[in-house]
């Protein structure tokens, strides 16, 4: 009997030796599966389990600390209700296996996402970014509509530099001007980038293709569309996936908004339609309708202008994100839209009819792919709900502060127009929100009590 039926403990229940069975056929013998999900900051919080094992943590849970959500990346953990004041309870992380794929590049491993409970109660945990997009797909299901997302990511590939004069330890790999969308070993001396789109479509995650993208070592790789929650996971294993293969070079990816002072910064770029559930007809096109939008992608469009300054704050959501905004980087600064303009907050793309879609390019590589889906969805729904239209469209170049209102320029104005929004964060949580705007705002604290590199630099030796 193989390992996908059977381990030390006699044969595995039915309903998981189906899905290891599913990978033995495609000839991955599986003994090891790696239980993954989401934080606040949208990195893996993960464990091995031994298959034997599986059964337990399936019926059970896997029992985690609640203050994984409260941790800082520095591994600190602060004071947000429910974790340090409650002594630190647990959290249940129960295995997906639905989500089980083999990890191309971990012979052996397998990989599922988990679903996170309160064991006090059995209901979702409020603070878990997977359950926060699924209450949103919740409110779109009783307004009888289903999203489908497409999402686009930037990152950057570093190698390490070991000179006395790097004041981080590491420097873009394959440096070079000029190489703006290209593929090859032009910018790819050491061909990154096909490694990684080959084990990515190994993986499963509905990648389309790659390219070489405005700065050096700067990539971006295209995810299909597909429903919400399945976009959003492919997202969150996708910059898992990335992270994890750059380790096995010896180099760093990251999804940093802004890493370096002399080149621009990573986007997270999201297309969104809705469709009918039960015919699929796009509901944001309209042949008939102004500039081809249905009355739905207009009001979704005003939605989105409008809660715009507290979106910020969950898809910019970091102290670096700020510095990737500002006039001319390409990256939006200004609340508004336009007809296939990039220089907009909100871009509607040329197509028309069944592939009409938004493409709202405010997130940057940082934000945690279930929050940035699940407020960009929640601000739209509400402008669905609202049934007001948007203002005209921006004509031409969209840096203009005269025409449009500038959106959060740091992050406690962001956090502060988060707080002032209320039916936004009606429909993302109260508990949920409580604990981010906690959670930032420590963050904001922490940098504001440190001494930079640039202010000694700027003030040691001349005061």
């Amino acid at each position: 009997m193989s390992v996908s039926q059977s381990g030390s403990h006699g044969p595995l229940p039915p309903e998981i030796g189906q899905h290891l069975e599913r990978l033995a056929a495609q000839g991955h013998r599986i003994d090891v599966v790696r239980v993954t999900y989401p934080d606040f900051l949208g990195t893996d919080r993960a464990r091995d389990v031994l298959v034997e094992q599986l059964p337990g943590a399936v019926h059970h849970g896997l029992a985690f600390c609640r203050a994984v959500y409260h941790t800082t990346p520095r591994g600190d953990t602060i004071d947000v209700a429910g974790g340090l004041d409650a002594g630190l309870p647990d959290i249940l992380v129960r295995p997906d296996l639905s989500t089980l794929v083999a990890l191309p590049w971990e012979p052996g491993v397998a990989s599922c996402l988990g679903d996170v409970s309160d064991p006090a109660t059995g209901a979702p945990a409020p603070e878990s970014p997977r359950g926060v997009l699924r209450k949103v797909l919740a409110a779109w299901a009783d307004f009888g509509l289903t999203p489908v997302v497409g999402p686009e990511l930037e990152y950057f590939l570093c190698e390490p530099d070991p000179s006395p004069a790097s004041a981080t330890g590491w420097r873009r790999y394959a440096e070079g001007t000029g190489n703006i969308y290209t593929a090859g070993l032009r910018g790819d001396p050491e061909r990154h980038l096909l490694r990684t789109l080959r084990q990515l479509r190994d993986l499963g995650l509905g990648v389309t293709a790659g390219n070489h993208e405005y700065s050096s070592g700067q990539f971006e790789i295209n995810l299909n569309h597909s429903e919400a929650l399945d976009a959003a996971d492919r997202a969150f294993r996708f910059k898992a996936a990335v992270k994890e293969l750059a380790r096995t070079e010896g180099k760093l990816a990251t999804f940093m908004a802004k890493p370096f002072n002399d080149e621009g910064g990573s986007g997270f770029h999201l297309h969104f339609s809705a469709v009918e559930p039960d015919f699929g007809h796009n509901v944001f096109g309209d042949t008939k309708g102004p500039e081809g939008l249905s009355d739905n992608a207009r009001r979704a469009i005003k939605g989105i202008l409008t809660h715009a300054p507290a979106l910020a704050a969950l898809q910019n959501p970091t102290i670096n994100s700020y510095k990737r905004f500002g006039p001319d980087t390409l990256a939006p600064w200004l609340i508004d839209w336009g007809l296939d303009n990039r220089s907009a907050m909100l871009r509607v793309p040329p197509e028309r009819g069944p592939a009409t879609r938004l493409e709202l390019r405010l997130g940057d590589a940082s934000a945690n792919p279930y929050l940035l889906i699940a407020s960009t969805l929640a601000a739209a729904l509400l402008g669905i709900r609202a049934e007001e239209g948007p203002p005209a469209p921006v004509d031409g170049y969209g840096y203009d502060p005269r025409r449009a209102p500038q959106l959060p320029d740091t992050l406690p104005t962001a956090l502060d127009a988060l707080v002032a929004d209320g039916p936004l964060v009606e429909l993302l949580g109260k508990e949920f929100t409580a604990s981010f705007l906690a959670y930032k705002r420590n963050e904001v604290e922490r940098f504001q009590s440190h001494v930079t590199d640039w202010e000694f630099g700027e003030y040691a030796l001349h005061l």
